[in-house]
């Protein structure tokens, strides 16, 4: 039984995409008897049977990396190994490195694994050396949060599972790789230019030099895409060089003429463009597709724009099945599939095409369809969407790829020539600031949306080919039908009276109390250097949630449980604090203070009055409740405060759920007062990796002893607790809202440093 490459390449794709939902990994026994299945069926007269067994010998393949990539994480994470390791990438802001893993024990490892350390004292790496290193290193575990950066994902994805530091290091190779020394000689060219950092984006793929305004005008503008080296800068190196050996073809003896070489020259100036880059994940995909489509070009084969798209990214994930784990992946595969779409169904009129004049027109029409028909994929990835991308890329793609990236290409192939080399960076730096100016005097394009947007996509979209084919003059009937029936399945969601969500924020602590559309927040989590909870995590979970902030509330005045409250209260500026600070503006937050909020009281039970110390057990303490469910937040109470709070209200501290007191210490969460709250579930947020190991064993076992059920945000990520009239349920981001494989606890044991 013969198949064709393109119907190989769709069984392919099918076989991937479980990867992306998937629960848990098959174990070995489910792997053998899928094998068996497959012999079962191979032996069938029924095609479709025989066809349904390749694709399940497919998603074995597509399963095998994964397992891989877990089996090589939980070695190296169970105890310090000696590595010899190759560098790969410095990372200045961060303080890190990432390596790749070579072999272990001398025993060589494949495929490699990649890693990020800390880098070691004041020793000096350059990457394309190798040194011998003695590592711990502990499983990626990522914050997880409805609305956050799924940086787990990512990391699988890239095939980047761990980090964690060097504890002996020694050189085994100390010369740097060619990339550094052409990127160190580059420099010295266009160091002191003023787009400097953008020309290394572009050029070497190192984006760690971009101001956070930059990056700021790329995100609202949409054009970020432009600074990633991926398919189009790939293929614009690949037709750079075609043109460069159609130029010198016409010095060749006729003979020599054909369509070959400039195939091969396009290829390999796209195979140096890559190098450059230092082979990310993104420019290795476009070499495979790339790689595809030559082939065919090679064999003769005329196919069509759909088989050529299922034949690229066919070949992408039977080289690297984890790829369909890449948002960047998605992103160009639905890019290019959308232009298909969007030039055969709806293609510009036939005296628009072929003219120069109408080149704008053009341009203007291509964008159109890539912002409509990318819009609901960078909705549910970026959680928003630019409205100013369609007249941004209209001007910045076209300069950027037709003007910036030749000439840095030319300056790549002429450092030999200083002065040539000189002069294009020159003209690259200047060709960018024309990119830019006209971006800076756009206003601030970007639009953050919320979930429900997601729902109105499918309903846009139906509308959009409803335009296009008529059916709103042929079947109106049944298209308002259909588009009222997507409106009313997601407008009769169930949704619970109330809510609580614990944030996993790691270490500290962030609380969202909401009820139709609005919230209370209590703590805002940490700050640290560069960025802050709040900002990484509260305000986009209460974006993508679509909840206004109204009330904020301080426990006490540890960086933990305040870091993230300028950046929180600057997105909400209508918010009122609640305190125990002394800080003017902000409304008392100790014992006698209540309010109503929604159908909810608020009964402020601890501290006793004003306190000149904000130490924990200077922590407001607050009950919340709707006359039937009761929740107690207790911040970093320890048991002084916990056992005057016992004697103080005895039975009127029942509660139905506990937030544990500071992140579980075993300084708290004293016996009496689990006893006398005589809760059902206790809640902590803690991180995994706790340099202080919380929460403590012995504290868990003791809530398990009194019969509550324990929750913490270093195994279950975000907790969410739905509050209707008759009952209450708690739901784990892990566990329960989104449960995938790559999402799950990894390797080592909870305290392992």
């Amino acid at each position: 039984m013969s198949y064709s490459l393109s119907r190989l390449s769709l069984w392919m794709i099918i076989a991937a995409l479980p990867l992306c939902w998937l629960r848990a990994l098959p174990d070995t026994a489910a792997i053998q008897l899928l094998l068996g299945l497959i012999a079962l069926l191979l032996i069938t007269r029924q095609r479709w049977l025989r066809e349904s067994a390749l694709v399940l010998l497919l998603f074995i393949w597509a399963v095998i990396p994964a397992k891989t990539l877990l089996q090589q994480t939980a070695f190296l994470s169970a105890a310090p190994v000696e590595a010899v390791v190759g560098i790969e990438q410095l990372q200045p802001q961060s303080q890190r490195v990432k390596i790749r893993i070579e072999s272990v024990a001398e025993k060589r490892l494949f495929p490699p694994v990649y890693a990020l350390i800390a880098i070691p004292g004041t020793q000096t790496f350059c990457p394309g050396q190798h040194w011998r290193m003695k590592l711990r290193l502990r499983p990626v575990h990522a914050r997880l949060n409805e609305g956050g950066f799924d940086a787990q994902r990512f990391a699988l994805a890239v095939s980047t599972p761990l980090t964690g530091r060097a504890l002996t290091w020694q050189i085994v190779d100390s010369r740097c790789g060619w990339r550094e020394k052409v990127m160190q000689k580059s420099r010295d060219y266009f160091a002191a230019l003023p787009w400097h950092s953008v020309i290394l984006a572009l050029t070497f793929g190192e984006r760690s030099e971009l101001s956070s305004e930059t990056k700021a005008l790329l995100r609202e503008t949409g054009t970020a895409h432009l600074m990633a080296i991926s398919g189009m800068h790939i293929g614009l190196a690949a037709s750079v060089g075609w043109l460069i050996a159609r130029i010198f073809q016409p010095c060749f003896r006729a003979s020599w003429i054909e369509y070959r070489f400039p195939l091969f020259s396009g290829i390999a100036l796209a195979l140096i463009y890559c190098w450059l880059s230092g082979g990310s994940p993104p420019a290795l995909r476009a070499i495979v597709a790339l790689l595809s489509w030559s082939l065919l070009r090679l064999k003769g084969r005329n196919c069509s724009g759909w088989q050529v798209w299922r034949l690229c990214i066919g070949a992408i994930l039977f080289f690297d099945p984890l790829s369909i784990l890449s948002d960047s992946l998605w992103l160009s595969a639905v890019a290019v599939a959308g232009l298909l779409l969007w030039y055969q169904w709806f293609p510009l009129s036939g005296r628009f095409i072929g003219k120069k004049r109408w080149l704008p027109l053009q341009l203007l029409h291509l964008q159109t369809g890539l912002f409509l028909l990318l819009m609901p994929l960078q909705i549910f990835i970026f959680h928003g969407v630019s409205v100013s991308a369609l007249l941004a890329n209209l001007w910045a793609v076209p300069l950027v790829t037709l003007l910036t990236v030749p000439l840095i290409l030319g300056a790549v192939l002429s450092l030999p020539v200083a002065s040539l080399s000189q002069l294009l960076w020159w003209a690259a730096d200047r060709s960018l600031a024309l990119v830019f100016y006209p971006l800076r005097q756009l206003p601030d394009g970007w639009l953050t949306v919320s979930q429900q947007a997601l729902w109105l996509s499918p309903v846009c979209l139906l509308l959009l080919f409803a335009w296009r084919f008529h059916w709103w003059r042929s079947s109106p009937f049944t298209l308002a039908s259909l588009c009222l029936a997507l409106l009313c399945w997601r407008l009769h969601v169930r949704q619970p009276e109330w809510r609580m969500d614990m944030l996993d924020i790691g270490h500290g602590l962030a609380v969202v109390i909401s009820q139709r559309g609005n919230a209370v927040v209590y703590d805002t989590g940490n700050r640290w250097a560069g960025g802050d909870a709040a900002s990484s995590q509260i305000i986009p979970w209460l974006r993508w949630q679509g909840i206004s902030l109204q009330h904020i509330i301080l426990s006490h005045g540890h960086l933990d449980h305040i870091g993230g409250l300028e950046s929180l209260h600057k997105a909400f500026p209508a918010a009122k604090i609640h305190s125990d600070l002394g800080v003017s503006g902000h409304l008392p937050c100790y014992q006698g203070q209540n309010w109503r909020w929604q159908t909810l009281n608020f009964q402020v039970l601890w501290p006793e009055r004003p306190q000149k110390e904000h130490g924990n057990n200077q922590s407001c303490v607050v009950m919340v409740t709707d006359g039937k469910w009761r929740v107690l937040l207790t911040g970093d109470i320890e048991t002084p405060a916990e056992l005057q709070l016992v004697r103080r209200y005895g039975e009127a501290l029942r509660a139905d759920l506990l937030q544990v007191p500071h992140h579980g210490s075993g300084t708290s969460s004293s016996p009496p007062l689990l006893r006398r709250v005589a809760g059902q579930a206790a809640l902590a947020s803690a991180a995994r990796y706790s340099a202080w190991k919380l929460p403590a064993e012995r504290i868990i076992t003791r809530y398990l002893k009194n019969n509550y059920s324990w929750y913490d945000t270093a195994v279950a990520g975000q907790i969410s607790v739905e509050f209707s009239k008759d009952n209450w349920r708690v739901l784990s981001l892990r566990a329960q809202i989104m449960p995938r494989w790559y999402h799950q606890w990894f390797g080592v044991t909870r305290y392992s440093s």
